[in-house]
């Protein structure tokens, strides 16, 4: 959604120099959110300015390049490594702590798959070679 144009900010902040009207009156009457009406004047009276603020964007990466060269050479290493091991040891060799979800999409983009260990319990071994003697 669009942020309201300055002309119409004007125009209701405006009104509210001018007739001194409740927040709940300037909504209704300009047909727009009380809250837009609320964040507007605190703007207006905080800063003296009416321009939309800016929207949107990305949080920024967790990892810079250095460390995802780190992070690679780590995933090469210990290429059987499940995510929760990764992540403890990108902790140790940079500082920097990640979760376990955060590696998964890290890994993602990396086009890294992670191997999951097989770890067979005793007795499934045991009955095996019993069976085949």
């Amino acid at each position: 959604m669009k942020p309201y144009s300055i002309d119409f900010r004007e125009k209701i902040i405006e009104v509210w120099k001018k007739e001194n009207l409740s927040i709940r009156s300037l909504a209704k009457r300009f047909g727009v959110a009380k809250s837009f009406i609320q964040k507007l004047l605190k703007q207006y009276q905080q800063t003296g300015d009416i321009r939309p603020l800016q929207q949107g964007g990305s949080p920024s990466p967790k990892l810079n390049s250095e460390q995802l060269v780190i992070l690679v050479e780590i995933m090469e290493k210990n290429n059987d490594a499940t995510l929760e091991e990764l992540c403890e040891l990108l902790y140790k060799e940079t500082g920097v702590q990640v979760q376990k979800t955060t590696m998964g999409r890290i890994s993602k983009k990396l086009n890294y798959s992670v191997k999951k260990k097989l770890y067979m319990p005793l007795k499934r071994t045991l009955k095996k070679s019993i069976k085949k003697e």
